[in-house]
C-alpha cells in the first residue's frame, strides 16, 4: 500500500507542475463496464480494442425508507421504480443507435455476474461496426520477450470474427523471428497461406503454410534485416491470408496492419532481450498460442465493480 501511495504522490506531483506531460494509452486486457460501460455508448465514436472488453450486467435497485411503510407498498413502489429504470435504459440505447437486443440481454445478467460482450455481439449491436480491428503494439517482458499485435477480422462466410496475432521476437544471428498465429475458419478445407508485405519493399515477403494446432493455425520464420529493415520503414504491413473452402472455392482475406510504434517497441525489445541472462534453447516459444487468453474469452472475474 505504500508503494502505491508513493506512486499516486509522484503522479499528481508531476501533473501538477504544467506543461505537457507524455503518457502511453494501452488496452491490452482493459476492462469496461457497469457505469463505464453507459458512458461508453454514450460516445458519438465507439472503439472497443481487440485486446480489451466491454461487459454488461442488470442494475441493482436500492430502497431506504423513513418510518414503516407498509410491505405491500414497498413492493408497488419497488416495481414501479424497477419499471421505470428499466424504460429508462432501453430509450438510452435505442436513443444512442444501438440495437435493443443489447438491452434483452442485460435483463439476463444478474447484477453480481458480468456478461463480456462478444466481437460478434459488439457488431452486430452497432457499438463497434467495424469488420477489422487492431490493437497496439506491446512488449511483452516475459522469460522470452516479444512484441506482440492482436487483431480481429469478421468473416465474409458469416457474422463471426477471428482473433490473429503477430509476435517478434528477439533478433538471433541478424535475424528476427516473427510468428503469425490465428484462429481457424471451421468451414475450410486443406492448408491455408499467410503472406506478408511491407509499404517499403514490397519485394521482400514473408510467409507461408501456417502449422494447425487444436483450433488454431500457427505460422513461424525469421525474417533477414532487409525485411525487418522494409518493416521498420513502413507504416503498414499487408496481409493476404488464403483459405481453401469447399467446393474449391477459396477465401482470399486482405488487410493492412499498422505499425505505428513498432519502432519504438523493437528499441523497448532489444533493451529486454540483452537483460535476459539465459537465452531459450531453441527460437520459438515452448507454450502455444495464445500464451493468454483474451478478455472476450475468459471467465467473467470473481468481483464485480458496483455501478
Amino acid at each position: 500500500m505504500r508503494r502505491r501511495h508513493t506512486v499516486d504522490a509522484a503522479c499528481l506531483k508531476t501533473k501538477a507542475a504544467g506543461g505537457e506531460v507524455e503518457a502511453e494509452l494501452t488496452t491490452y486486457h482493459a476492462m469496461c463496464n457497469s457505469a463505464c460501460g453507459y458512458l461508453f455508448l454514450g460516445a458519438t465514436s465507439r472503439e472497443v480494442a481487440p485486446d480489451a472488453a466491454l461487459a454488461v450486467h442488470n442494475s441493482r435497485l436500492v430502497l431506504v425508507f423513513h418510518g414503516h411503510p407498509a410491505p405491500q407498498a414497498v413492493a408497488e413502489y419497488r416495481q414501479r421504480r424497477i419499471a421505470n429504470a428499466d424504460r429508462d435504459r432501453a430509450a438510452f440505447i435505442a436513443a444512442m443507435g444501438i440495437s435493443r437486443e443489447l438491452d434483452g440481454l442485460i435483463r439476463t445478467v444478474k447484477f453480481e455476474s458480468l456478461h463480456m460482450l462478444t466481437r460478434a455481439e459488439l457488431y452486430r449491436f452497432g457499438i463497434d461496426t467495424r469488420p477489422f480491428a487492431e490493437g497496439m503494439w506491446r512488449l511483452e517482458k516475459a522469460t522470452r520477450p516479444f512484441i506482440s499485435k492482436i487483431a480481429v477480422v469478421k468473416k465474409e462466410s458469416g457474422s463471426s470474427f477471428g482473433t490473429m496475432e503477430w509476435r517478434m521476437f528477439c533478433e538471433t544471428r541478424n535475424r528476427m523471428p516473427l510468428m503469425f498465429a490465428g484462429e481457424i475458419d471451421e468451414a475450410s478445407v486443406g492448408k491455408s497461406t499467410i503472406m506478408m508485405t511491407a509499404d517499403a519493399d514490397k519485394d521482400q515477403e514473408a510467409g507461408g503454410f501456417p502449422v494447425r494446432a487444436a483450433k488454431y493455425e500457427m505460422w513461424s520464420g525469421s525474417i533477414d534485416p532487409d525485411m525487418v529493415k522494409a518493416i521498420m520503414a513502413s507504416r503498414s504491413l499487408h496481409v493476404r491470408r488464403t483459405t481453401p473452402m469447399p467446393d474449391e472455392k477459396v477465401d482470399v482475406a486482405k488487410f493492412d496492419i499498422d505499425l505505428t510504434g513498432l519502432a519504438s517497441m523493437r528499441t523497448q525489445l532489444a533493451a529486454a532481450c540483452s537483460s535476459v541472462a539465459a537465452k531459450p534453447k531453441g527460437p520459438w516459444p515452448a507454450s502455444p498460442w495464445p500464451a493468454t487468453p483474451l478478455p472476450n474469452v475468459t471467465a467473467p472475474p470473481s468481483t464485480v465493480p458496483s455501478p
